[in-house]
């Protein structure tokens, strides 16, 4: 049986919604009042799926307004483009994309996301401030190393100094939100009994994957962009290598894995094994990095903190 699913293409200014079931079409503004509109369209008659691709900060609004109350369904783009080129759709409109990812819906038999917890969309938004205050660090530093002239280099000192008081405001604030949730705080709890996870990290890893506890070993791997891709056809044997997954999770393990290299006792050994049997430095940290967050995984799932092993 076909299932009942609506598709809405987002963009900066506009919604662009289809209904597979009926065939309607319709456009919104992309704001408050847009979003109320989008409501009553829908009317009395719940959808199974409301499909709509990650589009950034652009979708966070119908998140926000829908999370819970419609079963929402967030798509990855390219999987959705690469959907259409399948099916012969060759055209590229915000019209057609809604129709598109209404059929997507229907045809995949996708399930609704677990609604966002609470605070969940302004923890999101506090870690990307704090990111781009580390990104405009970086850069200030790197500059500040080639500046000859007393006024540039005094204006630098000062903005670093100004980022450092701006990421201490931040973190503290991630902090406090994490905490006034019990479930996440209880997460958070567990996840720096991690050797290797401070706290910024184990925040970090709340914000950018607030599904762990809840996927399967190969499903929070997965989801890192930390499963090998193996490569295959007939006889040829190509070399498996990572891709997808989330950017910003995989960047936030990559510290922690360096210093479990060297402090966490189980993972330090499981690295020196690798390198000893020839493995490259990066594939040995890679795999660090995916025991690391399949560790935490299955801590959380059992709501338990981390123990040494015992002999």
């Amino acid at each position: 049986m076909n299932k009942d699913t609506i598709g809405i293409d987002i963009s900066k200014d506009t919604l662009d919604t289809h209904r597979l079931s009926t065939g309607a079409a319709a456009q919104f503004a992309n704001s408050a009042a847009g979003l109320r509109a989008l409501r009553r369209w829908i009317g009395a008659q719940m959808p199974d799926l409301v499909v709509y691709e990650a589009t950034g900060a652009y979708h966070a609004a119908l998140e926000r307004g829908f999370a819970g109350v419609l079963p929402l369904v967030k798509v990855n783009p390219l999987q959705a483009r690469r959907f259409a080129q399948a099916r012969g759709t060759r055209a590229k409109t915000d019209a057609v994309d809604a129709r598109v990812l209404a059929v997507l819906g229907s045809a995949l038999d996708l399930a609704p996301d677990v609604p966002a917890g609470k605070n969940q969309h302004d923890l999101k938004e506090l870690q990307i401030a704090r990111m781009a205050l580390i990104k405009e660090r970086t850069r200030l530093l790197n500059r500040s190393k080639t500046q000859s002239l007393a006024l540039l280099k005094r204006q630098s000192k000062a903005r670093l100094e100004q980022i450092k008081r701006q990421l201490t405001e931040l973190e503290a604030a991630l902090l406090d939100l994490t905490r006034q949730c019990p479930k996440r705080a209880r997460a958070f709890d567990i996840l720096c009994s991690i050797p290797g996870l401070g706290r910024v990290t184990a925040v970090a890893i709340l914000v950018e994957c607030p599904e762990i506890g809840t996927l399967t070993r190969k499903q929070i791997a997965s989801l890192a962009g930390l499963a090998p891709m193996t490569r295959q056809s007939g006889q040829w044997r190509g070399t498996a290598f990572i891709q997808g997954g989330r950017k910003f999770l995989r960047d936030a393990l990559y510290m922690p894995a360096l210093v479990a290299a060297r402090y966490n006792p189980d993972l330090r050994q499981r690295y020196q094994n690798m390198i000893k049997a020839g493995k490259p430095a990066k594939v040995a940290l890679t795999a660090l990095m995916r025991k690391m967050i399949e560790l935490a995984n299955a801590l959380v799932q059992k709501n338990r903190k981390w123990t040494p092993k015992t002999a």
